[in-house]
């Protein structure tokens, strides 16, 4: 399961010590979770978390007086919820863990060890969201069952349901293709009586490969026989089915009324792309959803690889757009060259391919997918009049029991895909969940070398986000977002390795940059006669020393640019849990004139009591606040508090990721200042917004 900004943890912590509950809340954000924390302060209010909100998990403090443990674990189970608690104590014995199981806590988390507290509520996560997921499932296919038998009732396709030869179920087309007027004719009759003679010997072999879990074939030609004793052509497609709990076969028997290799060209050309002659999208799903199946069934290993041309745009403005379907094409025919005729090799994209082999452990598909890469490096494509030599970016993941899911398999793929060709492509990343830490490695290795390669050289870049004012004068103001230039020429989304940057020491170089790549921004546009004020983001290691502070005081100086100009922002939550070396900073900044300001504000447990201690200049409100927000009255409301409480206090107030007209219209009816989104301008190398 992937965890991150897309799906929030809704946490409820029970503990007496507010900076003890944010504690455990920044430790599961350091980790990349969006946490949304609530804390009761009495039973009344726990009551009324529990009934007004979707909560995901509960870590109570063993000794809390506020509410104590036993009441909590009372009023969780008299919710009715599946809710997972988790006790937190200061240490452990024996004792305290049977005295945990009895109470029905699913665990017991140690308030000294963070890291552990992190893996277990990770793990309880996980597994409360695959229950969720099973329950959803169950239903789902409790209404699916209830829609198909109405369906296939209703159906023209002549439909039958078989159990070990046997007629369970047949609809209506079915019973009048054979003469029957009633299903009571033909309940338990044999599938070989509906069969000519002549082909009842190859039949029975067909149904004990089908009783042995063997895959049925796509489709089975025969001639079937009515009541009447007349035979017609046809076929039979056959599904793994479930009838009232049974495992069964489905059979859709179709009477031929053209000639049968008429048919099979037809159904041939359905499946193909028409411009490479590779198997189309849909056709290979279903291969790949055959295949992940088996491998959740049979413990199988097989690998599916995608594989993408390297600067697809950079090629086509060489050829030209006229070429692009011979150049997917040329790609087409390359990838056929070098693959066995038992691969199913399909076009998955626009000029994406996918390639499935069956039956291949880890070392065979590393030596297919090097193969596929090599193929392409070495080789000269032919697209009409041009030829060319195109790289290519691969994918890859081995797929068995631990990633048994299409999603999963398919989004690991995409993954190594976009990786590889943000280093550079002509590179393999092949995903094995046997030897993720392997994998993993190698692919870290790679980012690491990058950055330091684009931190030495200069390959990074800002892009500019105008904020705009929702009351008084505009100003012109805009947020800095950093950006990595590979060598040729595109974007690498910052999300992609700033964390990498982090593990290794490299985020206060990276901090430096911005900061004076952003001073000497702003000197020019001051040449220019602009006043313009940028916002950068910095992370919690510059909190460690004055070098950086140094670093800006010189680069001010040198570039003839006021501190005013400059506004410096931190998370939250990183302020609250380096609150002394934040204030430092912040007191250390004003002496040059620069603003600190927070993000992802209104997101700890409480937002305004951090602002007693910490003088930010500014807030930028969480972008949680912002998901259907036209929709969300809690959130509504909160923005309005936020928005009253720092105008109070003085505090500018910022909305990041505005999208539709109707969150501006709440925006500025709650008073906030400023607004920023792709529905007002997207970032870009330009600051060329009219205020």
């Amino acid at each position: 399961m992937q965890f991150g900004k897309d799906l929030p943890l809704r946490l409820l912590v029970v503990d007496d010590s507010v900076e003890a509950a944010e504690a455990i809340v920044s430790t599961l954000r350091n980790a990349g979770i969006a946490v949304r924390p609530s804390r009761p302060e009495n039973a009344a209010a726990l009551d009324q978390l529990l009934a007004g909100q979707p909560l995901d998990i509960v870590i109570a403090a063993h000794g809390a007086r506020s509410v104590p443990l036993a009441e909590v674990m009372q009023r969780v189970d008299a919710s009715g919820k599946d809710l997972p608690v988790l006790v937190l104590h200061d240490d452990i014995d024996t004792q305290r863990v049977l005295n945990a199981a009895s109470i029905g806590a699913r665990g017991i988390v140690l308030r000294p060890q963070l890291d552990l507290l992190r893996d277990t509520v990770v793990r309880e996560w996980s597994d409360l969201q695959a229950r969720r997921g099973l329950r959803k499932l169950e239903n789902h296919v409790r209404e699916t069952e209830r829609r198909c038998d109405a369906l296939i009732e209703s159906s023209r396709d002549p439909i039958a349901y078989i159990h070990e030869g046997m007629h369970i179920r047949a609809n209506a087309a079915y019973l009048e293709m054979f003469g029957f007027d009633d299903f009571e004719e033909i309940e338990g009759m044999s599938l070989l009586d509906m069969v000519a003679p002549h082909h009842v010997d190859e039949f029975k072999q067909l149904l004990k490969k089908l009783s042995k879990g063997e895959a049925p074939p796509p489709r089975y030609e025969l001639e079937a026989r009515g009541m009447d004793g007349n035979a017609f052509p046809a076929t039979m497609e056959f599904t793994a089915a479930t009838y009232e709990g049974e495992p069964c076969q489905q059979v859709v028997l179709r009477q031929q009324e053209i000639d049968p290799a008429l048919a099979r060209e037809v159904e041939e050309l359905r499946q193909r792309d028409q411009v490479t002659g590779l198997l189309n999208r849909p056709t290979f799903l279903r291969a790949l959803e055959d295949t992940v199946a088996h491998a959740a069934e049979k413990a199988s290993h097989h690998v599916l690889l995608l594989v993408e041309p390297d600067h697809y745009a950079h090629l086509l403005q060489e050829i030209g757009l006229d070429a692009a379907d011979e150049l997917v094409a040329a790609c087409g025919r390359r990838l056929s060259e070098v693959l066995a005729d038992t691969d199913v090799v399909a076009r998955f994209g626009e000029h994406q391919f996918a390639v499935l082999r069956r039956n291949s452990e880890y070392n065979a598909s590393v030596a297919l997918a090097e193969t596929v890469r090599a193929a392409f490096a070495d080789a000269v494509l032919d697209t009409g009049k041009r030829s060319l030599n195109a790289t290519v970016s691969i994918g890859g993941v081995q797929i068995g029991q631990k990633i048994a899911s299409v999603t999963a398999v398919l989004g690991k793929a995409s993954q190594g895909v976009q990786s590889a060709a943000g280093v550079g492509g002509n590179r393999v990343e092949l995903f094995d969940p046997s030897a993720a830490d392997r994998a993993e490695e190698e692919r870290v290795e790679a980012w690491v070398k990058r950055i330091r390669d684009a931190i030495d050289n200069d390959r990074f870049i800002m892009h500019f986000q105008p904020l705009i004012g929702l009351h008084g004068a505009p100003d012109e103001i805009y947020e800095a977002y950093l950006r990595l230039l590979n060598e040729h020429g595109e974007l690498v989304q910052p999300m992609t390795f700033l964390q990498i940057a982090e593990e290794h020491g490299l985020l206060w170089e990276i901090d430096r940059w911005v900061a004076g790549h952003a001073i000497s921004v702003l000197g020019e546009r001051r040449k220019a006669g602009h006043d313009t004020t940028l916002l950068i983001k910095i992370t919690e290691v510059s909190l460690q020393d004055d070098s950086l502070l140094k670093h800006i005081g010189e680069q001010l100086a040198r570039h003839g640019v006021e501190g005013r100009q400059l506004v410096v922002q931190l998370p939250e939550s990183k302020v609250f849990t380096h609150l002394r070396a934040a204030q430092t900073f912040q007191i250390e900044a004003g002496k040059l004139g620069v603003r600190v300001g927070l993000e992802q504000f209104g997101s700890g447990l409480n937002s305004f009591q951090l602002l007693n201690h910490f003088n930010a200049g500014l807030v930028k409100l969480d972008r949680g606040f912002m998901d259907d927000l036209q929709n969300n009255a809690d959130n509504q409301e909160r923005i309005r508090e936020i928005a009253s409480k720092a105008r109070e206090a003085g505090r500018l107030t910022i909305a990041e990721f505005v999208q539709d007209a109707s969150s501006m219209t709440i925006l500025f009816g709650a008073g906030l200042d400023y607004a920023q989104g792709q529905f007002l301008a997207a970032p870009g190398p330009e600051m060329n917004y009219e205020f």
